[in-house]
């Protein structure tokens, strides 16, 4: 059977710290500890290979999260680095659903970091018919 690539682009600009005034990033939306979860759809039942890549914004600590249909993937998500970053992860094929599914970055509460997640695409792959 071939397979084709797809993905969905996600769109967060959102800034995740302890306070409002953590980062001075005036063009982000300051969301707390989590991010508004992002929702993509998949028009297959059996995605194959799936990854996210990000773009993230001074990242200081390993703890953070990545949430995929209200589950964190495992091992750790977002690897510090100053300024601009973009980073990769793999998510398990069985997190992913025909139809509606969500992303979402959670901060570790536990840490003064304060970052930004920037563009978030995922991507698949899937049975050509």
């Amino acid at each position: 059977m071939s397979r084709r690539a797809n993905y969905a682009l996600c769109q967060f600009q959102q800034h995740l710290g302890p306070s409002a005034d953590s980062l001075d990033v005036p063009w982000a939306e300051y969301t707390g500890d989590s991010t508004d979860p992002i929702s993509f759809d998949l028009q297959t039942s059996s995605p194959a290979d799936p990854y996210v890549q990000m773009q993230v914004f001074d990242v200081e600590d390993f703890e953070h999260e990545i949430v995929v249909n209200g589950e964190a993937l495992s091992g750790f998500d977002i690897a510090p680095g100053e300024g601009w970053q973009l980073w990769m992860d793999t998510i398990a094929p069985e997190r992913l659903q025909l139809g509606e599914n969500t992303i979402q970055f959670r901060r570790n509460p536990d840490s003064e970091d304060a970052f930004v997640v920037g563009s978030v695409t995922v991507h698949w792959t899937e049975p050509v018919e």
